[in-house]
């Protein structure tokens, strides 16, 4: 067990340090050289540096963190702070002491690739466990205290500071810096969520046997049944139903929609997002081999 979390430690550790370098590589050779602002801390680090070029923007990455490490004190793990301490230090190291070839001067370019590089440094980092930014502590932080989405607390923090961009430097920067951002932002959520987009649909019809039938034969997907007492629906007064729930990946959403208006026109269907998921069948969907599985009534169906 011990051998098995010490291989576990190194492994986050060393993916912490790819995404450092990642991140130091979108810094230095895109958005720096042409004082394009990434969101959150790293982005007011670039902004206080473009105003007072005296003070080094690795000294000022540390300082302007050092606010929020405090919080995440109180907010977060032992083990996620010293993890997001080694990590906003070895960004700041990285950045002062070592040194990458400016690659473009195409400010779309720029925009993009700095994005890119710096929004996969981020999701690795956060993927193992710290924080590269603290503007994603202070959104914990006033989620735990407030209940405000973390997510609303970042852009609100952001809008202010491409606010204050437009006004210190150009409305053309601030806007590239914003196009920047987002590219930054869905990196994050592509490295942290998957690439594969997983979509929830729950299912009730008096024929949801023959929709059972459909959904794990057509689409392959597995499904779980949910006992109905008393509900109340277009035909009026329901007891005793059955309410059929799958996950399938969204690209077969145009398929669960067909497949259920042709066993049942009139069935009532809810769709949600699924952030995230383990286990179960989803990634693997139910092998044809696995229909010996199947209840008896689903198999007879299948036969008609």
């Amino acid at each position: 067990m011990n051998n098995k979390k010490i291989y576990t430690d190194i492994s986050e550790y060393f993916q912490i340090a790819l995404g450092i370098f990642l991140a130091s590589v979108g810094l230095k050779a895109f958005l720096l050289p042409n004082d394009f602002l990434d969101g959150g801390v790293t982005g007011t680090a670039i902004l206080v540096n473009s105003q007072f070029e005296s003070i080094n923007i690795s000294i000022l990455l540390v300082v302007i963190n050092i606010p929020f490490l405090i919080l995440a004190y109180f907010t977060l793990s032992k083990r996620i702070l010293i993890k997001s301490i080694f990590s906003i230090l070895g960004l700041a190291l990285v950045i002062h002491y070592v040194n990458f070839d400016v690659v473009t001067d195409d400010k779309l370019l720029i925009s993009i690739f700095g994005g890119l590089f710096v929004g996969c440094g981020i999701g690795l980092t956060i993927k193992n466990g710290a924080v590269l930014d603290g503007s994603e502590i202070l959104g914990v932080f006033l989620n735990d205290r407030f209940g405000i989405s973390i997510g609303q607390i970042i852009l609100y923090f952001n809008i202010i500071l491409f606010s204050i961009t437009a006004f210190i430097l150009s409305v053309e920067i601030a806007m590239y810096s914003i196009l920047t951002y987002i590219i930054t932002a869905k990196v994050i959520d592509l490295l942290i969520e998957g690439f594969e987009d997983f979509i929830g649909v729950m299912i009730v019809s008096k024929h949801n046997i023959k929709i059972k039938s459909a959904i794990i034969n057509e689409l392959g997907a597995g499904l779980t049944v949910y006992k109905g007492e008393k509900g109340y629906g277009s035909s009026g007064e329901l007891e005793n139903f059955n309410i059929i729930h799958t996950v399938i990946n969204r690209i077969d959403i145009r398929k669960m929609h067909r497949l259920i208006n042709n066993v049942d026109p009139d069935a009532f269907y809810i769709e949600f997002d699924i952030n995230h998921i383990k286990g179960g069948v989803l990634r693997r969907y139910l092998a044809k081999n696995k229909g010996k599985q199947l209840p008896k009534e689903i198999l007879d169906y299948n036969k008609k």
